[in-house]
């Protein structure tokens, strides 16, 4: 436990907090919604500073992360609790606990740990990691003295405050929508009255410059799957972050609340994948179906492969040592090499 950064007092003994758009007013003795802020004294406490309930060595593909140091191998840690109340969470029996449990891993420890395991740098996931904003920036701090890099996987339902925080440490960043951020979908299935938050916090982190940006949006069949608000959605990100920016659309799986609802159909995704395009989005990717042709990067110059993938894996590299297609030169908008840590002998033939 340790007292809290992000938040303000107020009168009689409550606080402020401004770790996340939904500013919680907590009186004396009380927590805010995510289960890990709380008042004591009329202070602000962060529960779960020092606690790190669950790690993992992934692929940064997985993140979903595809245009920055591809090939790394990231060390993935999580708290408990969560700011959103989501009826899909994969991840529920960690985000929506509300206690402050877990290892007891101070941020030297974590960083260690990353190096120990041939990490490339530490992603802050599984939550949304602005709940434990200041634990994650003593970690990233930390972390980029080694040579680390720091990865957020985040909601974006953030504050300026959070934003500013992240200049000290973040690299890179994917942002989750869910329904393509439908107001209808969000309030019932999420439990925010909107997403307006999301726009302002990428706006803020976009405005910034220091970190790079990928949007995901998770597709579900029947409640969040509107074309309409997917178009919508890829004209704003087309508009305020660029051609270049990379949007992946997910497929959902059964899980939590709404183990009734099927997988997201591949032609759903598709046709997701086609409204961004025709709205100027030059690097589109359907995620969570291993197989799919669209999981490659193609250079929009000549159309061929420039980064082949299956699953999480890459299988194949058409890039020179600039990340220019080698067909036709095209200078894609890749940060980094291929991790050394990708072995060429799993590469198939680029077949384009």
């Amino acid at each position: 436990m340790k007292e809290a950064l992000l938040y303000q007092p107020l009168a009689d003994s409550r606080v402020r907090c401004t770790a996340c758009a939904r500013y919680c007013n907590i009186p004396e003795g009380k927590v805010g919604l995510c289960g890990v802020r709380q008042n004591i004294g009329g202070k602000l406490q962060l529960l779960v500073y020092g606690k790190v309930i669950t790690g993992h060595i992934d692929p940064i593909e997985k993140k979903p992360v595809v245009h920055y140091m591809p090939g790394s191998k990231i060390f993935s840690i999580a708290t408990s609790g969560c700011n959103w109340l989501c009826s899909y969470c994969q991840n529920f029996d960690i985000s929506q606990r509300r206690k402050a449990e877990g290892t007891d891993l101070m941020p030297p420890d974590v960083v260690s740990l990353a190096l120990s395991h041939g990490c490339q740098g530490i992603a802050y996931t599984y939550n949304q990691p602005t709940i434990f904003m200041e634990f994650a920036h003593d970690i990233g701090v930390e972390a980029r003295r080694n040579g680390l890099i720091n990865i957020f996987v985040s909601n974006g339902f953030d504050t300026p405050d959070t934003v500013a925080m992240m200049d000290d440490f973040l690299d890179c960043i994917t942002v989750d929508f869910k329904g393509s951020g439908e107001t209808g979908f969000v309030r019932k299935y999420i439990g925010i009255p909107d997403a307006q938050p999301i726009f302002q916090t990428i706006q803020g982190i976009k405005d910034r410059g220091k970190t790079h940006i990928e949007i995901t949006d998770l597709i579900v069949p029947e409640i969040g799957d509107n074309l309409d608000e997917a178009r919508k959605l890829s004209r704003w990100l087309y508009d305020n972050l660029g051609p270049d920016v990379p949007v992946h659309f997910l497929r959902f799986h059964p899980d939590y609340k709404l183990m009734h609802l099927p997988y997201t159909p591949v032609k759903t995704l598709e046709e997701h994948c086609r409204v961004a395009r025709e709205e100027g989005l030059r690097y589109v990717y359907v995620g969570n179906v291993t197989g799919h042709p669209w999981e490659h990067t193609y250079c929009p110059e000549c159309k061929n492969i420039a980064i082949k993938r299956y699953g999480f894996d890459i299988t194949g590299w058409n890039l020179d040592d600039k990340n220019r297609c080698i067909n036709c030169g095209y200078q894609l908008p890749i940060f980094g090499q291929l991790s050394s840590s990708v072995s060429e002998d799993r590469f198939l033939p680029v077949v384009n």
